[in-house]
């Protein structure tokens, strides 16, 4: 066990993570994952959690907090009248769907493989979003189904496997079909709460009994890191609403493509570096 010191230090990160987390969940309509998952890696690493189910921890983990941030979001992005509610009542049975997928394959898969989905998923979205031009647009508005429920499955399962709420890839989603950056934000919010909500249960049940987990954790989740991280991300979260739609289409596209680099850097050089 680290000494207390150590333990203190820890604790102040994931209280700093708690705050960007948040201020995610509001600016891009995400619950946080993206920034979570790579702190709690590095976090569960120095207290001795196995190779082998760290990654796994670490994204159920982040599900679990992603519940309240994520409600705590939409409900702040409701208010402002910008979230498309058809597009979510449609997605009610595949955004679950696809988390649940997620859940079978997280129990499934390694380590590496974990990290090696949230890096190519990361690096995809971001360079999208840096080098985005007028006519990169599959087309003038959202699909028909079948297409559009296949795609909410698509980003519940790839986000259930990434520790995300799923703003990641309905932002795109969203945009390459020509609507708008802060509606897509704004509708990322609910897709959070249809993700995180079987997820949390979803990685609860895929952990179950697995050797090595650290204490209070139920299957791939530890309720220590979430007791320590919800109120705050909870306190900052509209506060990142407000900045969401203080700032130009363009200024969101760029903060959100260097920040995926960035932690998709991060992951590359803890399997590779």
């Amino acid at each position: 066990m680290p000494p207390v010191t150590d333990l203190i230090v820890f604790a102040l990160a994931l209280a700093a993570a708690g705050v960007v987390s948040g201020l995610l969940a509001g600016i891009f309509g995400i619950g946080g994952g993206a920034i979570l998952v790579p702190v709690f890696y590095q976090v569960f690493g120095y207290l001795d959690v196995p190779e082998a189910v760290r990654m796994h921890l670490s994204i159920g983990t982040s599900i679990a907090i992603i519940v309240p941030t994520s409600l705590r979001s939409f409900t702040g992005h409701r208010k402002l009248g910008v979230v498309d509610l058809e597009l979510l009542k449609g997605w009610i049975v595949a955004l679950p769907l696809g988390a649940i997928l997620a859940a079978v394959i997280a129990a499934l898969i390694s380590s590496q493989g974990l990290r090696l989905i949230f890096v190519a998923i990361a690096f995809a979205v971001a360079l999208r979003m840096l080098l985005d031009q007028p006519h990169w647009r599959l087309g003038r508005d959202l699909p028909p189904n079948p297409w559009r429920w296949i795609a909410g499955v698509v980003i519940g399962t790839l986000s259930g496997l990434m520790g995300i709420g799923g703003g990641v890839l309905n932002n795109t989603f969203m945009t390459m079909y020509g609507r708008p950056i802060h509606q897509a934000v704004a509708t990322s919010s609910g897709v959070g709460v249809l993700i995180s909500i079987p997820g949390l249960f979803g990685y609860i049940w895929a952990g179950w009994g697995a050797p090595g987990l650290p204490p209070l954790s139920t299957g791939f989740v530890n309720w220590i890191a979430v007791a320590l991280i919800i109120p705050i991300a909870l306190a900052v979260t509209p506060y990142g609403v407000k900045l969401a739609h203080a700032l130009s289409r363009r200024q969101l596209e760029i903060g959100f493509g260097v920040f995926l680099l960035l932690v998709g850097a991060r992951f590359l050089y803890s399997i590779y570096g």
